[in-house]
């Protein structure tokens, strides 16, 4: 009778180990392919208020939308720094990307009311 409870506890131990385990390791971060283009837009308009207004929500947007389109690219075969560009360009580069990967802009762009970003205070970090 003992031997079949500790077969059963065994048993038990082994599985919640393997869930805690799952817990600890798992990988809860967002993907980019999880956001909508609704949040997109409000994403453009938190960076607008995360960085005071240096960038307006349609850039914050377009390049959203770009950084979007690149994650759909397979890697680069070689990566190319900033600097050599020029010299490249020279060389018969095409710097520019084909017409059919650059996207026009929404024609009806929908006003989004951006979340307020809260702001840190001295109490805030206290406790």
């Amino acid at each position: 009778m003992v031997a079949e409870f500790n077969w059963w506890l065994l048993i038990v131990g082994v599985v919640a180990g393997g869930i805690l385990t799952w817990l600890v390791l798992a990988d809860t971060t967002r993907r980019e392919r999880e956001i909508g283009d609704e949040e997109l837009l409000a994403e453009a308009a938190w960076i607008t208020k995360a960085v005071a207004g240096r960038v307006d929500a349609d850039a914050a947007e377009d390049v959203l939308r770009a950084h979007r389109r690149y994650l759909g690219f397979p890697p680069p075969d070689v990566l190319v720094a900033p600097e050599d560009l020029p010299a490249l360009v020279d060389a018969g580069l095409d710097a520019e990307p084909p017409a059919d990967l650059v996207e026009s802009p929404p024609i009806d762009r929908a006003p989004v009311d951006p979340a307020p970003v809260a702001d840190e205070t001295s109490e805030d970090r206290a406790g």
